[in-house]
């Protein structure tokens, strides 16, 4: 009885915890954790089955969700959410919005664990405040007041960095990769906004920053002497969170998901590159 509500629901359910957690193992560990908990579930009585596998899936996140926060105290270097491919190619589907870009979800990495689970549940699945409420063991105002505290944060963080077209981040990007694989320094640096920053999440796995890198033309710098030293087999357009992203392939292995934060004016002011190993696996 559950098969075909499952097959119809499953994308909600990773939906959610990718959005809270960050992480496509953790949330592929989040939705066989909610399978199994529904095969051993009466659910005659469910009115909406949705909303009841959304919800059971919000109260397993939210439970390492507290407990990631000590992992993230300890990782090593900057953390980045793990790519997930959602294009017409990806392996796992998933409820595409903004909300599963890595720029959304560094905001949201900014909220507090109930902020967090408020605001996804409410604005991107619309779950009522009452089941939110039974999530969080809080009253169903405060449901609400997390909410909405979480929508103002995420708000002001969106509105102080306008964003670019869909096709002027792929014109930005097209020219971004040619002045990388040729060198171009100075075309690096006409692509960087001059306050710029980089961040390399290695995870103590692979060789990269311990610490963000500022500026357009130091940033142009380092990524052009790391073109040199580590060659790409080849670089690929691939959509990654609902946006697209740079991919680069060594050895015919993906070697780094690099995603980009791109003005209204076309400039590069964020280059965000995972090359930890263990957060590609899956691609």
């Amino acid at each position: 009885m559950l098969g075909d509500g499952w097959e119809r629901h499953r994308p909600a359910v990773f939906g959610v915890a990718y959005r809270l957690l960050g992480g496509v193992a953790d949330a592929e560990d989040v939705t066989q954790d909610v399978w199994l908990r529904a095969a051993g579930t009466d659910l005659r009585d469910v009115d909406d089955l949705r909303a009841w596998l959304v919800t059971v899936a919000a109260r397993r996140s939210y439970d390492i969700l507290k407990s990631a926060r000590f992992r993230r105290e300890t990782y090593v270097g900057p953390w980045l959410p793990e790519p997930l491919r959602t294009g017409p190619d990806a392996s796992e589907p998933v409820l595409v919005d903004e909300s599963v870009g890595s720029a959304m979800l560094l905001i949201m990495e900014e909220l507090s664990p109930p902020e967090r689970v408020a605001f996804v549940l409410h604005d991107v699945f619309g779950l009522e405040f009452g089941r939110i409420a039974e999530v969080l063991d809080v009253s169903v105002p405060n449901a609400r007041q997390l909410a909405s505290r979480a929508r103002r944060r995420v708000a002001g963080a969106k509105g102080s960095t306008p964003q670019a077209s869909k096709a002027e981040r792929e014109r930005v990007l097209l020219a971004f990769r040619a002045a990388y694989e040729a060198g171009d320094l100075a075309g690096l640096v006409r692509l960087l906004h001059p306050d710029a920053v980089y961040v390399t999440d290695g995870g103590g796995r692979a060789a990269a920053a311990r610490k963000p890198i500022h500026g357009g033309e130091r940033v142009a710098g380092v990524m052009a002497r790391v073109g040199r030293q580590w060659r790409a087999d080849r670089i690929d357009l691939a959509e990654i969170g609902g946006e697209l992203a740079l991919v680069f392939y060594r050895e015919g292995r993906v070697y780094s998901v690099d995603t980009v934060q791109i003005t209204g004016d076309g400039l590069i002011s964020a280059y965000r590159r995972v090359i930890n190993p263990d957060k590609l696996s899956h691609l």
